[in-house]
């Protein structure tokens, strides 16, 4: 049921007086999501706030407006609208400075996030901690919903020499928590040492889809555009990492997969053969307009998700990694490390080599979804303490 009740990190901090606020230079790292729950911009409320002042922004991947495509460099600039330096966090340095942190006394986080590790967003976030604690800068978490609720945690934890961009903490691929839960248990759990409050959400329990909060849905990055993509995305991410298109340049990024080779009837069969709770693929062409395979007809299948609580995403995306590889040996491929490293994509979004090495066997996608699923339970039980919120 739809609770008009919810509150965001943004919407409390409004009406609340805060140590970390009050007569303290303010930097904001957000992006489209930070808005109120009446469309108002977080920068808005910040800069309006008594006894403050709003000395900087910083930019993390597609921009402070979210204009940006993915992997696309972030410049740095001075807001039009309020006149401070825009810092990027996904330029030449991911990490906040001395220089960009010296106008500022608390750093202020409020961006919609996944809750998956590929997201950059978290990663920002922890690069942010240890700058905070190195600097002697505080930091305030405007905490927000996770999306797929609280309760769902997926896929295994990354291995050690995997750590990118793409995956910044030895974590699992769906961690079940809200941004401001997993900031407490990462500065805790690696001792960053980081000055770190939360503004807790307001009316949110665990057992919360996004769509029951009653908040608007904003697009935290181009090609996250509905809440069936998000429910996807931690699965089909997984083929940003090889030659098939994973939806870029369509209109239903993530959802839906393909290439030139691909027979998407034939897969769709193959794939709903297996029996995956709340989902259905579904044959279909698409001519993507930009990226993997620009201007060609794709065969491919269309996800639809009929029961959404009941969706395994990482174990759906698996799956599918699994189907391709098998079906056509000869097309199928693993994007190359980019000149000069050593990583291959997918490994670093899978957070070791054993998908790319072993997904294409039988035993291996056994073995591969029984142990994440082992590790999403170890998971379950570390994070218990930084618990915030209530069951539903």
């Amino acid at each position: 049921m739809m609770n008009r009740n919810v509150r965001s990190g943004i919407d409390v901090l409004e009406g609340t007086r805060h140590e970390k606020i009050t007569g303290r230079r303010l930097g904001v790292i957000t992006n489209p999501t930070g808005v109120t729950s009446d469309f108002r911009s977080s920068i808005e409320v910040v800069a309006g706030l008594r006894d403050s002042k709003l000395t900087a922004l910083f930019a993390c991947e597609h921009g402070l407006r979210g204009q940006l495509q993915a992997g696309k460099h972030v410049d740095d600039e001075v807001d039009p609208v309020f006149g401070v330096p825009v810092h990027s966090l996904y330029g030449s340095t991911r990490k906040p400075d001395a220089d960009m942190l010296k106008n500022v006394d608390t750093v202020i986080f409020d961006i919609q996030d996944l809750g998956v590790r590929f997201y950059t967003y978290m990663t920002t976030l922890l690069y942010v901690m240890e700058a905070c604690a190195e600097h002697g800068k505080s930091l305030l978490v405007l905490d927000r919903p996770n999306p797929l609720g609280g309760e769902r945690c997926e896929g295994g934890m990354l291995k050690p020499g995997y750590e990118s961009m793409v995956g910044g903490w030895q974590i699992p691929i769906s961690t079940g928590m809200t941004i401001g839960e997993f900031a407490c248990m990462a500065n805790h759990m690696r001792g960053t040492g980081c000055d770190l409050d939360v503004i807790k959400l307001d009316g949110w329990s665990r057992g919360m889809d996004y769509t029951d909060t009653g908040l608007p849905w904003v697009l935290p990055s181009p090609n996250i555009p509905t809440m069936d993509t998000v429910r996807l995305y931690s699965g089909t991410c997984f083929f940003e990492g090889t030659n098939l298109s994973e939806g870029r340049g369509t209109t239903r990024p993530f959802e839906w997969i393909g290439a030139p080779w691909v027979d998407g009837d034939e897969l769709a069969k193959r794939f709903n053969a297996c029996g995956l709770p709340g989902i259905h693929a579904h044959s279909m062409y698409m001519t993507p307009t930009f990226s993997k395979h620009q201007g060609e007809s794709c065969g491919g299948v269309m996800l639809f998700v009929t029961r959404p609580a009941e969706v395994e995403s990482v174990r759906t995306g698996l799956i599918l990694l699994h189907l391709v590889s098998r079906m056509y040996p000869d097309q199928f491929q693993w994007l190359s490390p980019p000149e000069g490293r050593k990583r291959y994509f997918i490994d670093l979004l899978t957070g070791s080599e054993d998908v790319r090495r072993h997904i294409h066997e039988e035993a291996g996608l056994k073995r591969i979804v029984s142990e994440w699923n082992m590790d999403a339970e170890r998971w379950r039980t570390m994070r218990a303490p930084y618990l915030m919120y209530r069951e539903a």
